[in-house]
């Protein structure tokens, strides 16, 4: 397995007291709550004071940036360890599994993430002030990278709009058009520069991932997928596992068993019933695939979360 380790640098001077000011704010909006999807498009606040056990999700176009604590993020056989100062970026929709990693009552873990719109990023690449480094061949479609004072900086008057709500809708896109274009002049941008510049590899096969993304229940045809991105199959096959560390094929299993595991541990759906709910047409081939992924029988598996001795894991969503 590759690890792409936080190598945690401390913090010094004006990073260190952005990064205390940026912990001070989300903690004293989020009080004695988890999660809070704000009403600035796109920000979501987490505050944590246990570790969470290894949830599976998926991560949208985002960046999440930690003030406090640590968090590991799995994608296919690539470990992403990352904390106060670095971020993560994903520039596509990503199957992972997260878990956080350092947190307690006395030091809670503090975060917040912030989704992209695609047509925002493209608008600001038209612009000439904006360098357009080439991404690496074959790297992923999520990296992570030093949170600058500047980056920081906007992450707090971003979180600071949240006390004067009149001023959000003005002046939250500004920020997060600052927030970008933090990201995309750095080495970490140029994967999301690719991603989002029309006509690229990687923006033809982001719009083939978007697609799957969507109708993962239907069935999948690769022939058919390389086509809508413009692609030989091959080249697709090459791309696609850059971007995901992963083939189409696992990709699209890896969002059916997630959606399916959501449906029975919140929907009260049964084994079988989650099976054809998310495309599968064999029900004893969804109980292989489910216990080889998640370790145990389905409902073995729900039963085991839902133990009241069980540690918390995380819904769906960033950070």
């Amino acid at each position: 397995m590759t690890n792409r380790r936080d190598r945690e640098v401390p913090q010094a001077g004006p990073a260190r007291q952005a990064l205390a000011e940026l912990a001070r704010k989300i903690d004293l909006y989020m009080g004695s709550q988890v999660k809070r999807v704000t009403d600035i498009p796109g920000l979501m606040l987490v505050r944590r004071t246990e570790l969470t056990a290894p949830a599976c999700m998926t991560y949208e176009p985002s960046i999440a940036v930690i003030a406090q604590g640590r968090k590991r993020v799995e994608l296919g056989r690539t470990t992403f360890l990352y904390g106060e100062s670095r971020f993560l970026l994903t520039s596509v929709d990503l199957p992972i599994t997260s878990q956080v990693v350092e947190a307690s009552k006395e030091v809670p873990f503090l975060a917040l993430s912030l989704t992209f719109e695609m047509p925002v990023v493209r608008e600001m690449l038209s612009r000439d002030e904006i360098p357009a480094p080439d991404a690496p061949p074959d790297t992923p479609a999520m990296a992570i990278g030093e949170t600058t004072v500047e980056l920081l900086n906007a992450c707090c008057r971003l979180v600071d709009l949240l006390s004067t709500p009149a001023d959000i809708p003005f002046l939250s896109g500004l920020i997060q058009r600052e927030i970008i274009y933090r990201i995309l002049r750095g080495p970490e941008g140029a994967r999301l520069r690719a991603i989002a510049t029309l006509g690229d590899q990687s923006h033809r096969t982001a719009k083939a991932i978007g697609w799957m993304r969507v109708n993962y229940a239907k069935p999948l045809r690769v022939e058919d997928l390389a086509q809508m991105a413009g692609m030989g199959v091959s080249t697709l096959h090459h791309h696609f596992r850059a971007l995901t560390a992963m083939s189409p094929l696992q990709y699209q299993k890896q969002l059916r068993l997630q959606a399916a595991r959501s449906q029975m541990l919140t929907d009260g759906l049964d084994a079988a019933s989650a099976a054809f709910a998310v495309g599968y047409e064999s029900a004893s081939q969804f109980n292989r695939e489910y216990s080889r992924f998640f370790g145990q029988p389905p409902m073995r598996d729900i039963r085991t979360l839902r133990a009241p001795n069980a540690p918390p894991m995380e819904r769906a969503g960033h950070p």
